[in-house]
């Protein structure tokens, strides 16, 4: 039986560092963790206008996390904090494949600011700048590295994310400063840090349409490694 075709998300940087010239990056954990559930990794540049092209070829797809903010004009905001950076290509490509995969019901996984892009292709809003806005927040930027867990979330009972993990509680680490305020009509909330932040989010319409806020990609515990394996059943069609 052939391997699901997993599209995955690139990172994009412009010169310098790395190369001369712009260039697109990944972490190998991401691609590592697909395989290790059984799904073939397939990378993903940004061109927005082959996004329906793409979602054409591939079973299901992982929208990654990165060091950048979607744009707040896309959820509605008449503000924008100063932290906040943006990658429009990348932004653009990722909600295109985004919400043409929601449309068709393939499955798909938003990982961190994924989740945060997948929350606002489905009618929701984000937080901008969580110190900002949460009274007594924990430290979402964990100062501990990205391989320990940073804080543990509660996972909502009968989510399926809650069917998945196969726990109401997960050690999870932490690597955001903006995180899901409003969900769109008929999003579910899955998971919640201690400080009341949103942590993961589902539709129940859908075959499997699933945001986390954390990196499951490095497989803290068993439940992440659960997350991706689920992803690539659902791909396989199972």
């Amino acid at each position: 039986m052939s391997r699901p075709l997993i599209g995955i998300t690139l990172d994009s940087e412009p010169a310098g560092g790395w190369s001369k010239m712009p260039w697109y990056a990944l972490r190998q954990n991401y691609c590592a963790a697909v395989v290790a559930a059984g799904g073939l990794p397939f990378a993903l540049p940004h061109e927005p206008e082959m996004a329906a092209e793409y979602l054409g070829r591939i079973d299901g797809l992982v929208v990654t996390g990165g060091a950048f903010d979607v744009d707040p004009a896309l959820f509605g905001a008449s503000a924008r904090h100063a932290t906040v950076k943006t990658k429009d290509r990348r932004t653009a490509f990722e909600h295109a494949i985004a919400a043409a995969a929601v449309a068709a019901d393939k499955p798909v996984l938003g990982i961190c600011g994924g989740q945060q892009l997948l929350n606002v292709v489905l009618g929701g809003t984000l937080i901008q700048h969580i110190p900002d806005e949460v009274p007594g927040a924990l430290a979402h930027e964990q100062p501990n590295p990205r391989t320990e867990a940073g804080h543990k979330v509660s996972v909502v009972a009968g989510t399926l994310l809650h069917r998945v993990v196969g726990t109401l509680e997960m050690p999870v680490n932490s690597a955001h400063h903006q995180a899901v305020k409003d969900i769109g009509p008929g999003i579910v909330v899955n998971a919640r840090a201690p400080d009341g932040v949103i942590e993961g989010i589902e539709d129940p319409r859908r075959r499997f349409c699933l945001g986390v806020e954390w990196h499951p990609e490095y497989s803290i515990s068993p439940g992440d490694g659960r997350i991706f394996a689920a992803l690539v059943r659902a791909a396989a069609g199972a």
